[in-house]
């Protein structure tokens, strides 16, 4: 079964830790990134990755309250394709979905009382409506890149442009055309161009990684020349300036003529959150789905929290009192903080109705 969507990506911990990339923290960085993203959930009441789904509500008949307005409780609406109750299509035109000032995420939808439709008229009221659309948050997207070759169905290795290998990480949500894709692995992919000038020499401050055509590369890229990753902070012309020994690797010399590669090929699940795997075609546009800034901050903070105190057994403390002689626990003191920010901007609040 695939995990639900997680709030911040594997590399945003990392960078935030400053820790190299290796087996054993991978596993342990995606299962906190998983404990805190539905921690956050729970807090706010709500989850906030959008899924295309179809679901069913009992008609909301006297004994709930209107018989126009159908609540939606924790399934918030992004946006609908179809709604129908009693077996028969309700127009969009015939409804509204509300509150209507700050748009999604909507938690209702009212019939307008100036139209003929009507929730109601199935043969129960259970399961009398049926909601097919977005369910979520808000459906907050950037462009990031393209496709670098063509896509079939079923394959989940996913050859990418540098502008996207640079801001994609293992746990972003991606669109292609309208297929949804769950970045789960990031692989090295030769770039088709080999190390010029003289090559690199073992020292670090030896930076410069000469290239065929600096603008196939951007910023923030990670490379691999022969065992050696560096990242590209800086790019002039042709000249790459990278950090070297990146992620945990070890510095060597490499000669001119050495192959480039390029963090540009993605392990995804494909035909995620409710969509369809399809066909695409090389240089569609990549789409990347951007939670909160809030909620990802939090998110990064709390996995950052779990991992240093399963470093620590559970066990970090600090001296207070007066002669600082008494252990307590530590605890991440701009934490709650950061949470009550999260849900004072991101919370579903408790609704009141007359009985």
């Amino acid at each position: 079964m695939t995990q639900p969507p997680v709030y911040a990506t594997r590399e945003d911990v990392q960078r935030a830790l400053d820790v190299k990339l290796t087996a054993r923290n991978s596993t342990q960085i995606d299962r906190a990134l998983q404990s805190a993203s539905r921690g956050i959930e729970g807090l706010c009441h709500r989850r906030f990755y959008p899924e295309t789904a179809t679901k069913y509500f009992d008609w909301p008949d006297s004994q709930y309250g209107t018989s126009w307005r159908l609540w939606l409780d924790d399934s918030e609406l992004i946006s609908v394709t179809t709604l129908s109750s009693g077996g028969t299509t309700i127009a969009a035109s015939d409804y509204n979905l509300e509150p209507n000032r700050t748009g999604p995420p909507y938690n209702r939808i009212e019939v307008k009382l100036s139209t003929s439709a009507a929730f109601g008229g199935g043969d129960t009221h259970q399961r009398d409506i049926t909601v097919t659309g977005l369910f979520g948050y808000r459906n907050d997207e950037t462009t990031v890149g393209a496709l670098t070759e063509a896509l079939d169905a079923s394959e989940t290795a996913v050859d990418v442009n540098a502008a996207t290998s640079a801001v994609v990480g293992v746990g972003s949500v991606l669109r292609v055309d309208s297929e949804r894709m769950l970045v789960t692995g990031r692989q090295m992919l030769d770039t088709g161009q080999n190390l010029g000038g003289a090559g690199l020499t073992i020292q670090p401050n030896n930076v410069t990684v000469t290239v065929t055509d600096g603008t196939a590369y951007t910023v923030d890229e990670i490379l691999l020349i022969d065992s050696e990753r560096m990242l590209i902070v800086d790019i002039a012309g042709n000249n790459l300036t990278v950090i070297r020994a990146w992620d945990g690797s070890l510095i060597a010399a490499h000669s001119a003529g050495a192959d480039i590669y390029a963090a540009r090929t993605l392990t995804v699940t494909r035909g995620a959150l409710g969509t369809t795997a399809a066909t695409h075609d090389s240089g569609a546009s990549v789409v990347r789905w951007d939670p909160p800034g809030l909620v990802r901050d939090l998110t990064i903070a709390e996995t950052i929290n779990r991992i240093t105190n399963e470093q620590a057994g559970y066990a970090r403390t600090r001296r207070t009192g007066e002669n600082r002689s008494n252990d307590q626990a530590l605890t991440a003191r701009d934490l709650p903080s950061l949470r009550d920010q999260v849900y004072a901007a991101h919370g579903r609040k408790a609704r009141t109705r007359a009985v």
